[in-house]
């Protein structure tokens, strides 16, 4: 039998703080040798502006093996649809038969917004009070849900090139967070904020490096193609930067990619791998005035954990949605 998790199922069972452990336990495991992670597979539809993607991933110690299914639509806003859609397959690690599918936009979601919880828990100034956030989709919620679980965060700004959906974003998130959420001018957030977010579908850099203050952290989770970047090289310069996974980043990130190529930065000007911070073996934000930037490009372990944690929560909190495949 197979469980089938909704997304209302999945917003019963998981919450940010537990997504938040085990993503880290992931990453833990990634850096330990335990879990198995191929590079994600893609198809692009250009003339769609879409893209799908296959990511499986496997934590031995965990025993979590999963597959998500992701695509990527920009013409979606205009449909007033999400333009990350996916699901998720959990398998048997003993038997390999599935055990559950899972609505995955949500999934992914929580997953994104948790590893950047994990970078600002180990980069971020520990009086870190202020966040900016550009974006206002489903990720930058999950986003400033997740920051805001790592800090004493007092108040938030966003900007959305839609004014509308900023002032949504400002008005619902500062409802679900308790924390005064304004829309403010680009360049304010940036100067305003102790820590930034990048959510969005930008294909060239937002705003101008320079402005960013000594002591920030950033989360840039938005871009995870190697000719497209939310931020420019003045700021990948400026910050000790750290990636999801390096091999990862230097295929996916033209956040990373792009100053590479131009040879403004090196290779070995990426500090570390977010599983050796996790680890230990290199420490986090060494002082108060450096500036701290994480590159994500979403690692199918992060799925993999998870998925994990919401099966097992469901079948702790008694959600029986089964059906069986083989008949």
């Amino acid at each position: 039998m197979v469980l089938i998790l909704t997304k209302s199922d999945l917003e019963k069972v998981l919450t940010m703080k537990e997504v938040i452990e085990v993503v880290e336990t992931a990453f833990s495991e990634l850096t330990r040798g335990t879990a198995t992670l191929p590079l994600r597979t893609g198809i692009t539809l250009s003339e769609e502006a879409g893209w799908m993607g296959v990511m499986p991933g496997y934590l031995e110690k965990m025993g979590s093996l999963s597959t998500k299914i992701v695509t990527v639509f920009e013409k979606n806003l205009e449909k007033k649809l999400p333009t990350i859609m996916a699901t998720v397959i959990l398998n048997s690690t003993e038997t390999g038969a599935p055990l559950a599918i899972m609505e995955g936009t949500f999934i992914t979601a929580m997953r994104t917004g948790a590893v950047s919880g994990v970078a600002t828990k180990y980069l971020a100034r520990e009086d870190s009070k202020t966040v900016g956030v550009f974006g206002a989709g489903v990720q930058a919620r999950t986003q400033l849900m997740a920051v805001c679980a790592m800090r004493n965060i007092e108040r938030a700004f966003v900007y959305d090139k839609s004014e509308g959906r900023a002032n949504v974003f400002a008005a619902e998130m500062s409802e679900d967070l308790n924390i005064p959420i304004e829309t403010r001018k680009l360049e304010d957030v940036v100067k305003e904020s102790d820590i930034i977010i990048t959510a969005t579908t930008a294909k060239t850099p937002i705003f101008d490096g320079n402005l960013v203050n000594p002591g920030t952290h950033l989360n840039l989770v938005g871009s995870f193609k190697p000719d497209v970047r939310e931020v420019d090289e003045v700021v990948i310069k400026r910050s000790k930067i750290v990636v999801d996974q390096k091999s990862a980043a230097l295929e996916e990130a033209g956040d990373i990619i792009i100053p590479l190529k131009a040879g403004i930065i090196t290779e070995e000007d990426i500090y570390a791998e977010l599983g050796e911070l996790v680890t230990g073996i290199k420490p986090g934000r060494t002082s108060h005035s450096e500036i701290t930037l994480f590159k994500s490009v979403g690692l199918g372990i992060q799925d993999c954990a998870t998925a994990w944690l919401a099966y097992a929560k469901a079948k702790e909190k008694g959600i029986l949605k089964e059906v069986d495949l083989s008949s």
